[in-house]
């Protein structure tokens, strides 16, 4: 009798593969990637890396089934080029990109740059981004031109417009009257202009709309999701729905909805059978803008804040949650940075690098738990047109003599109103243990000249390489920034 049902099983098996009626389950599809990318938001802003005054439960869930990263780095502390930095994986000065673009620049990403996009899209995946760009407004900088299947979004900051923060417009020719009101593009056209904090409460709610509209219809292919919010950069906006909803204020408000915003696109994942077959990313482009106050965010105790080489300008909250390889409540402690996403990602698809230089490191080891090495052993702060401020080589930081707009000695404005900022320097070379001194508070440059000398190798290497306009170094293996084809 069982070799008799043996039999009629396997009949029944042969039949229905036969009329093709039941296929088996794909092992083979490439997994999807999404990247959260907030804007301003700083190291001490996530429940898990010690929020207070608001709960952000859906990225802290992120990092309860993923890898918190305790030492991470954007590629430089301002908007434009630490985007450039994690979408090419280089450094942003080696593609002539430095601070921020503003809406009169006629320059952006160059085209024989490539992005993470292009590299994905050669392995067959959709791809689309739904937030700030931040590489060039004019069209031939714009997404669709650089990787991006689709593009909902502000091309820059959305400070950058003219509205001043009781809502009134600047005359042209006076503060920010020469800034035109925010275009919301699509595609590479405007779909509307921005010119009120009403349209700036809703752009949080719309990046998200489009990304699980993004994700439901691409469930049955590979895509990827970028999704670089505006917020928390000032002026917050926040819809009704999270408006007065935190202890801490408005900044605490804008914080609730960006988690929201996680919790749709990891809802809208599980909805379509996806989530165990989808990397996640949540990182942030800088530290905090910390004289706007309590429009601020928190730096979780480093030193100073956005456009500062100090930590609390460079080192940013970074979760990555792939399930089945990346470690389930794990705490990565090694260097990393939002530059080693390209070459990571390119070892996870199979995907081809570019044939110019990039300065990322693959860190798949590192997702995959394995904590005895990392693959990144140096990091360089670069800022301003070029300057390198300071080199980290495992827990030690040189920092090199500088000038830089310091938040420490003046009191922050609130409300959307913007403190003064001192012009400070850095005399002379200073070392920091940042195992021990996180907070970067005690100069031990004396103690340790071996360190110093080691570090100084190093930056030296960095300054042929890249260049340094402290010193007068021209480096030799810098590229050129897009121009304006007119």
């Amino acid at each position: 009798m069982l070799i008799k049902n043996l039999k009629h099983a396997l009949f029944f098996l042969l039949i229905m593969s036969a009329c093709g009626t039941e296929k088996p389950p794909k092992t083979d599809r490439l997994p999807n990637i999404v990247i959260v990318f907030t804007d301003d938001q700083g190291y001490g802003d996530v429940g898990c890396f010690g929020a207070t005054g608001f709960q952000t439960p859906h990225i802290d869930q992120l990092a309860a089934k993923g890898m918190r990263f305790t030492n991470f780095y954007s590629a430089q502390p301002v908007c434009s080029a630490s985007r450039a930095g994690l979408l090419t994986g280089c450094y942003p000065n080696r593609l002539g990109i430095s601070g921020a673009l503003f809406p009169k620049d006629e320059v952006g990403i160059n085209d024989d740059e490539v992005t993470i996009a292009e590299m994905l899209k050669q392995q067959g995946y959709a791809t689309a981004i739904f937030g700030k760009w931040h590489l060039g407004h004019h069209k031939q900088f714009l997404p669709q031109q650089h990787g991006f299947d689709e593009y909902t979004g502000l091309p820059y900051s959305n400070d950058m417009w003219p509205i001043n923060v009781d809502g009134s417009r600047s005359a042209p020719g006076t503060g920010r009257g020469d800034f035109p009101d925010l275009p919301l593009i699509e595609g590479d056209s405007t779909m509307e202009l921005i010119d009120s904090f009403a349209g700036q409460d809703k752009l949080t709610t719309l990046y998200t709309q489009k990304a699980v509209d993004f994700i439901n219809r691409n469930k049955e292919n590979p895509f990827f999701l970028y999704v670089p919010h505006s917020m928390p950069h000032v002026p917050l906006g926040v819809s009704d729905k999270f408006k007065g909803k935190s202890e801490q204020g408005m900044y605490g408000d804008v914080m609730m909805e960006i988690d929201w915003s996680v919790g749709q696109i990891l809802a809208a994942l599980e909805s379509n059978g996806l989530s165990e077959h989808t990397i996640v990313i949540f990182n942030t482009d800088n530290g905090p803008w910390l004289n706007y106050g309590n429009h601020a965010g928190s730096s979780g105790g480093l030193r100073e804040g956005k456009t500062t080489s100090w930590e609390g300008g460079q080192r940013v909250p970074c979760i990555v949650k792939w399930p089945g390889t990346v470690p389930a409540g794990t705490v990565c402690n090694q260097l990393a940075s939002s530059i080693d996403f390209f070459p990571t990602l390119a070892s996870v698809v199979g995907g081809e690098l570019p044939s110019h230089k990039i300065d990322g490191v693959s860190i798949l080891d590192l997702w995959k738990g394995d904590f005895e090495a990392s693959p990144r052993e140096l990091l360089y702060y670069y800022y301003g047109k070029n300057n390198l401020n300071a080199v980290r080589k495992g827990n030690w930081k040189l920092v090199y003599p500088h000038t830089y707009e310091s938040y420490e000695a003046t009191v922050p404005g609130n409300d959307g109103h913007g403190g003064g900022r001192i012009k400070t320097t850095v005399d002379s070379l200073e070392l920091y243990n940042l195992m021990r001194d996180p907070g970067e508070r005690y100069n031990v440059v004396h103690m340790y000249p071996d360190v110093v000398a080691a570090l100084m190798e190093a930056g030296d290497e960095a300054r042929a390489d890249l260049g340094d306009l402290n010193t007068g170094v021209e480096g030799t293996g810098t590229r050129p920034i897009g121009k304006l084809r007119k």
